[in-house]
């Protein structure tokens, strides 16, 4: 009697698990058609689109021929033209030596539209109040001995205070400190002065500009100003002003190529440098 008893249950459960089996099968055979009844739109759209890219590479193929209809479809791609930057420009350019039209020039394009015609006249410079450009030939040092051939008369003549002879005026105080070495064959015993911002107080430069008598003042057009609006210095003895024209930086640029440099230079060139050179005592120089 339990032998039979346990046959039928045995019977039993391995009915339940057959069921539950096909039951599981039935499930996952309705989820597999689900998915294919959601993917079939996509895939539908998919060849629909083939079919009409088809369609339409073989119309072009009729109307071009020989051309590949595949390359008209596909947008061509635009070509970056690659802009020119101004140090390649320059560096291609052969140097041109500087001229005192180049100076009018640079004065005429800052101030129009600032200035009135009357002002105007009065910033230009005629070319009476310019000494010989250097032609590029020249070292600094020789360039000074042709435009200033009494050089030495003129040192020992002078004994104003805070009035230098000449000033050199560049962009950087990197390019002052080059020019007072090249100036080692031309200045003898002249006292040379550093006029420019980098590690030196404005106080320091009045000091030594009311100590006794310089020569030579090498510096930026900023400093300068700043030190002629503070009468740390006059222009009664002043004969020259050099301007550093012709020598370009790192980038290719000459000072007034520089923004900064080029106003700087304008704003000094208003604070006495103008009414000096048209009053004769004075001349500009184009280095």
């Amino acid at each position: 009697m339990g032998d039979e008893l346990g046959d039928e249950w045995w019977q039993h459960e391995e009915g339940t698990l057959e069921s539950s089996e096909c039951n599981k099968d039935q499930k996952t055979n309705t989820e597999e058609k689900d998915i294919r009844k959601r993917k079939a739109p996509a895939l539908k759209s998919i060849k629909t689109k083939k079919k009409k890219k088809k369609q339409i590479t073989e119309s072009l193929d009729e109307i071009i021929g020989d051309h590949d209809s595949q390359n008209v479809l596909e947008k061509p791609k635009r070509k970056r033209k690659k802009k020119k930057k101004i140090t390649d420009v320059l560096a291609a350019s052969s140097p041109q030596p500087g001229c005192p039209a180049d100076l009018q020039k640079v004065i005429e394009a800052h101030y129009t539209g600032k200035r009135s015609v009357i002002e105007m006249e009065e910033l230009s410079l005629p070319d009476s109040c310019f000494y010989p450009s250097n032609d590029l030939s020249h070292s600094l040092s020789s360039f000074l001995k042709e435009i200033c051939p009494k050089w030495v008369k003129f040192c020992k003549k002078h004994t104003e205070n805070k009035s230098p002879l000449m000033l050199i005026v560049c962009s950087s105080a990197y390019r002052a400190l080059e020019l007072i070495k090249l100036l080692t064959t031309f200045k003898g015993d002249c006292k040379v002065l550093k006029l420019f911002a980098k590690h030196i107080k404005v106080e320091e430069q009045i000091k030594q500009l009311q100590k006794g008598v310089s020569h030579i003042g090498v510096g930026t057009p900023c400093r300068m100003a700043t030190l002629l609006k503070q009468d740390a210095f006059n222009l009664q003895a002043l004969k020259a002003v050099v301007l550093d024209w012709n020598w370009r930086d790192q980038k290719m640029r000459r000072m007034v190529d520089i923004p900064e440099v080029r106003t700087d230079m304008l704003k000094f060139f208003e604070l006495g440098i103008t009414e000096s050179c048209k009053t004769g005592s004075t001349k500009v120089a184009l280095f």
